[in-house]
């Protein structure tokens, strides 16, 4: 069992507004180190000389032919970073066909992804690649460490001192000497190991409308096609009442605040909490138990629960 004390936490890019005469000459679109280099592929040729993304429609050029993204275009106040010319609107229609023609890697390919994309396609693929980092489930700060999941477990424990657990069923009591006082930064993470995974179990205080509410909810440690193979359930209670919520865990692509303000979790208004708390309702002393289980298909096509010792 946890206890936990919330009140001991709180709980119980430099080119823009460059000037025209900061602008760099790079001869060949690169930066000083690779003076006098000329552009080996076509990959390089599309890519950014400002910020070295490759370039999408449409690609700008001044009147010598230097080329840029229009994105950067307007970071450099319409002036060439090659020649300082300015570039007013002519588009480089000749290197947008020549990319049509391009079929290039995923840009995960060295954390496993082993599609190819047509050049125009493969950016709307890497938003949604199941292969791309995930973000730092954290919710007490804005943290932009990214990772895979066994990077990030580690992360969770040595930098942000999370409590991790092992086992599926889980029975912890929240405590704060005041309840009424409650900001967004009100929460808690703890992290389960089991069926092979890690899922993530958040409970939190946050106003909604005029008076707060307290939630848990649980996020999966991986993809949403992978998180719907399990479930998971949330029960408070006291003097005789229970509450009881049984759901789906939330990938963790999807962010904290995202799923807290779905409210797709087990919420509980103030005053129900405090009657849960028992005693002359100054003090909040919530229980919240609960499980975990992986669904498992029958041979007949209907879903068992395969419960964890």
């Amino acid at each position: 069992m946890e206890e936990t004390e919330m009140d001991s936490i709180e709980c119980v890019s430099l080119i823009d507004g460059v000037e025209d005469d900061e602008i760099q000459s790079y001869p060949s679109g690169k930066p000083n180190n690779n003076i006098g280099n000329v552009p080996t592929s076509v990959h390089e040729l599309l890519e950014c000389p400002v910020c070295t993304n490759s370039m999408y429609p449409p690609i700008h050029q001044c009147h010598n032919g230097h080329t840029l993204c229009s994105t950067c275009k307007t970071r450099v106040h319409n002036r060439c970073p090659t020649c300082r010319q300015e570039l007013g609107d002519i588009r480089c229609l000749a290197l947008e066909k020549v990319a049509e023609s391009l079929e290039l890697p995923c840009k995960y390919f060295s954390l496993g992804c082993p599609e190819i994309f047509p050049y125009y396609s493969k950016l709307k693929h890497e938003t949604l690649c199941n292969f791309r980092p995930y973000s730092c489930p954290y919710a007490g700060s804005e943290c932009s460490v990214t990772g895979d999941i066994p990077y990030l477990i580690t992360h969770l424990r040595d930098d942000h001192k999370v409590d991790m657990h092992t086992g599926c069923t889980f029975n912890h009591r929240y405590v704060k000497s005041n309840p009424r006082e409650v900001e967004n930064a009100t929460w808690m993470l703890t992290v389960f190991h089991c069926f092979g995974q890690y899922f993530c179990l958040h409970f939190e205080a946050f106003q909604l409308g005029m008076a707060p509410v307290y939630m848990a909810f649980l996020r999966f440690m991986g993809d949403e096609t992978d998180a719907r193979n399990y479930s998971y359930s949330l029960e408070v209670g006291g003097n005789g009442r229970k509450l009881i919520w049984e759901g789906t865990p939330r990938s963790i692509r999807d962010s904290h605040r995202k799923v807290r303000d779905s409210h797709d979790g087990l919420i509980i208004q103030r005053n129900m909490a405090l009657f849960f708390s028992g005693g002359d309702r100054k003090e909040l002393k919530l229980r919240v138990t609960g499980r975990i289980w992986k669904e498992q298909q029958h041979p007949d096509g209907v879903c068992i629960p395969n419960l964890c010792s």
